[in-house]
């Protein structure tokens, strides 16, 4: 199976400029490149999509460049936006860059310019000239096509700046010098970029000539199986960088997953083979509960960004609050795992029967006594059916915290100031 094959078979692939061309240029080793704007300090699950096919085309033999948006990240990409975004000053737009290059360094070839280049487009937008960039790119661009892409078409309504409305030029500008300097003749991009790319198929084919053997294709925007888009944790963007999701938030969101999105999530964003993964998919489907995709898909992804030994740490988490032997956490791990439950801080001791009250364990101090009675209350990790128990901070895990269970599944947790 050729690459192409394979990323129409994993659902990837929306839209070609020119399907027939696209696979004749693949036939043989090309230089391809995709764009990443650095509007925020990491990137997401959803960016995590293009970087993965870059991957997979390098994999396949192909020269891939990322570029990260130094210039461009500077005016903003209209593309998905209601409303004109607020523009990030230099010193914000360069930070980011560089944490976006560090970023991909992890998942893309770069030993040999000859496999994987990473580079930014400030390095020549930056060094053309108002007068340079509308006589020698700008007299390409007519006005009543740009009108009609949906990016910009999409915008009138609510109003749109020349700044954004001149994003696409630039981005063209930089498939012409990519094009020029790299030879590079494939371009790829999320769905919503289909206007961005197209607009450099055109310069590029207006001052090279239109017999010039350039292309681009598209990958779908990955949705849930409710048709909602993908990429939100209750917390907000599945991120990139551990220190804004933890590799243990990643593993929960994608073990979370419903039946159908763990299969689709499978092909789309691990490196099993499709073989594999229909193997997985047949024992799934036939012990629905198991959550045996579910289980694949969150350790494949976290391993893929993470690496094996974050995993190892999340599988022991994982394990630790499922079992009740919250005792074998450490301090961060017991505070990743506990972050976002119900919480109550206090100052000195308190009683058991106030604090499962308190931090809504229970509704009322009748029912806690019913909870404790019942044998369904642990602290720490221990049964507690004492009903003058007291909390203190002498006997709370790391002097600080009071983890409390209640059944299997509802925890709570009390902090010592």
């Amino acid at each position: 199976m050729n690459i192409l094959d394979e990323l129409n078979a994993r659902g990837l692939i929306k839209d070609f400029s020119n399907e027939e061309e696209v696979k004749e240029l693949l036939d043989t080793p090309q230089t391809i490149y995709c764009g990443f704007d650095p509007s925020a300090k990491s990137m997401h699950m959803g960016n995590f999509v293009m970087i993965s096919l870059l991957m997979r085309l390098q994999r396949a033999g192909h020269r891939i460049i990322a570029v990260v948006g130094g210039a461009t990240g500077m005016i903003g990409d209209p593309s998905g936006k209601s409303h004109e975004r607020n523009l990030l000053d230099a010193k914000t737009t360069a930070s980011n860059t560089e944490a976006l290059k560090k970023q991909l360094s992890r998942f893309l070839n770069l030993e040999d310019a000859s496999k994987g280049m990473i580079i930014n487009n400030y390095d020549w937008i930056s060094k053309i000239s108002i007068i340079d960039y509308l006589r020698d790119y700008g007299k390409y661009f007519s006005i009543n096509n740009m009108l009609n892409k949906e990016v910009v078409a999409s915008r009138l309504a609510s109003g749109i700046s020349f700044a954004e409305f001149s994003y696409t030029t630039i981005q063209a500008v930089d498939f012409l010098t990519l094009y020029r300097n790299y030879g590079c003749r494939l371009q790829i991009g999320g769905s919503d970029q289909w206007g961005n790319l197209t607009s450099g198929l055109d310069l590029i084919k207006k001052i090279e000539g239109p017999e010039t053997k350039v292309a681009a294709f598209t990958m779908h925007l990955i949705t849930k199986s409710d048709g909602k888009k993908f990429g939100k944790s209750e917390d907000g963007a599945l991120f990139l960088d551990k220190e804004m999701t933890s590799p243990y938030a990643l593993y929960q969101y994608f073990l979370n997953t419903s039946d159908d999105d763990a299969v689709k999530y499978l092909k789309i964003f691990t490196f099993l083979s499709l073989d594999e993964i229909e193997r997985i998919a047949k024992e799934h489907y036939a012990s629905l509960g198991q959550r045996i995709a579910q289980k694949v898909l969150a350790a494949e992804i976290v391993k893929i960004i993470h690496g094996e030994e974050e995993l190892n740490q999340v599988l022991k988490m994982t394990e630790a609050l499922f079992s009740g032997n919250i005792n074998e956490l450490t301090k961060e791990q017991l505070e990743i795992v506990f972050k976002g439950i119900k919480k109550i801080s206090i100052s000195g001791d308190i009683g058991l029967l106030d604090a499962l009250k308190d931090v809504g364990a229970a509704s009322s101090k009748r029912e806690a006594r019913e909870f404790v009675t019942n044998g369904s209350i642990l602290v720490n990790g221990n049964k507690i059916t004492d009903l003058d128990a007291i909390l203190t901070k002498k006997e709370a895990l790391f002097n600080c915290y009071q983890i409390v269970r209640r059944g299997k599944k509802n925890y709570y947790l009390i902090e010592h100031l």
